[in-house]
């Protein structure tokens, strides 16, 4: 175990050199006389021979899929072999066996749920997991040269952000508290002290949904600024997720491939990214054939049918005043908020939710009462409706989904690979 090993990705600068390798077997075969093993670690695969005239070979031949293993071998250049290079072992040695590992090729997704503590070796989770590692770097090295401060929120609460109905409850000491839905409202607190304020933590939805695009538990990259209107605040938007998705292009670009993405598609994420109100969505559902009335939500026909006229992330702005949250500024006609939603292309849904947030505290406490706050909540609500009294500025911010933005940026169709490991209504385990 003192071995001076080297990562498999430098296996080609070592061509006709002695390798020391460690890792698991991902693939094996063998034949009379030779055993063929695939090894991986978490920098890539490369195939190994081991003769039977190696010590150790008969534990070469017998040991099975996924178990840890040592070796030492000459490294050759291998068309044939994964990655292009092959390697002569000279000495084998079994570290963790690995008796019938469970997985096998075509597996139901449910299968693989239930062993995803062991799923998660597979090469595809550990592509989506390392874009998903560069994504969350990206968006802490986006705000940070913006010079935003990082900060941590709650987690347990007892106020709501968007309705009661997707709160998960909890006991506190006696108390009745809550999984927090996002940071917003205590970001609105810090930002008239920092100014400028972000974070990326778990929220929690209890939405009885079981659709490609939502989980239970999920990470929420969140920001909120002094001084920043309704137009600053989807500058932000656009220039953070093109930050993103063109570091990733760039660095993890190798993943991308792996898994199939056509770059091009992500390639022309580039500001400015189109805008259409929702009034003008409206028109536009209805030459689709699809009908829908002054405030309406939409689901995922509509955001097919939208997703066509756009390459790009696009935002739906302005939607109407009781179709949104308490805390949206209206807009001067008075039937529309300061918001925005941004949809993602390809119909991968909504990728962020934004909005100006009220500062008048007269009509902050009307919109609480219609969201149908009671009076005998209110109390927690107290320090949120403070803000306004006490030198409240013009302030936006806005909540973007880490794993909706991960899915999207790797093209796969389903959000439970995106995280390592998923919480959906029905499973909550390993």
């Amino acid at each position: 175990m003192n071995m001076q090993t080297i990562a498999i990705e430098e296996i080609s600068k070592h061509t006709g050199k002695k390798v020391d390798l460690r890792g698991w077997v991902h693939r094996i075969r063998s034949s009379k006389g030779i055993v063929f093993l695939v090894l991986r670690d978490s920098t890539g695969i490369v195939q190994c021979v081991v003769k039977d005239t190696v010590p150790g070979f008969e534990k070469a031949a017998e040991t099975g899929m996924e178990a840890s293993v040592t070796l030492s071998g000459t490294v050759r250049k291998d068309q044939r072999a994964p990655g292009g290079y092959e390697v002569d072992v000279k000495k084998f040695e079994v570290v963790g066996p690995s008796d019938n590992f469970p997985i096998r090729e075509f597996q139901s997704p449910e299968f693989l749920l239930d062993y995803r503590h062991l799923w998660i070796r597979s090469q595809r989770i550990q592509h989506i997991l390392k874009i998903r590692s560069e994504v969350t770097g990206l968006i802490h090295e986006f705000f940070r040269k913006r010079g935003y401060y990082e900060i941590q929120s709650p987690i347990l609460t007892q106020i709501a952000c968007e309705g009661g109905s997707t709160l998960f409850e909890v006991k506190y000491f006696g108390e009745k508290a809550f999984l927090a839905q996002s940071w917003q409202l205590h970001a609105e607190a810090v930002i008239h002290g920092l100014e400028k304020a972000y974070c990326i933590a778990p929220s929690f939805r209890a939405e009885k949904s079981r659709t490609r695009k939502h989980l239970a538990e999920y990470w929420h990259a969140e920001a909120e600024a002094a001084w920043m209107e309704h137009e600053d605040s989807m500058k932000l938007q656009e220039d953070l997720v093109s930050y993103v998705v063109q570091g990733v292009l760039k660095r993890r670009k190798k993943e991308l491939l792996e898994l199939g993405r056509d770059l091009k598609k992500l390639e022309v994420i580039k500001p400015p990214f189109p805008r259409i109100t929702y009034e003008k969505m409206i028109e536009m559902l209805k030459k689709e054939g699809i009908r829908r009335k002054w405030g309406d939500d939409i689901g995922v026909p509509e955001e097919k049918a939208l997703s066509k006229h756009f390459r790009k992330p696009f935002f739906i702005e302005k939607w109407p005043v009781h179709s949104k949250a308490f805390y949206m500024k209206e807009s001067d006609d008075g039937k529309t908020v300061l918001c925005d939603d941004m949809m993602m292309p390809e119909a991968y849904g909504e990728l962020i939710g934004g909005s100006e947030r009220e500062t008048d505290v007269k009509v902050l406490e009307k919109r609480m009462k219609e969201f149908g706050i009671k009076e005998k909540d209110m109390k927690s609500y107290q320090f949120y409706v403070d803000i306004r009294k006490y030198g409240s500025v013009p302030h936006s911010g806005f909540g973007m989904g880490v794993e909706r933005l991960v899915m999207w940026i790797c093209g796969i169709d389903h959000i439970r690979d995106t995280i390592a490991f998923p919480r959906v209504m029905n499973r909550i385990n390993p």
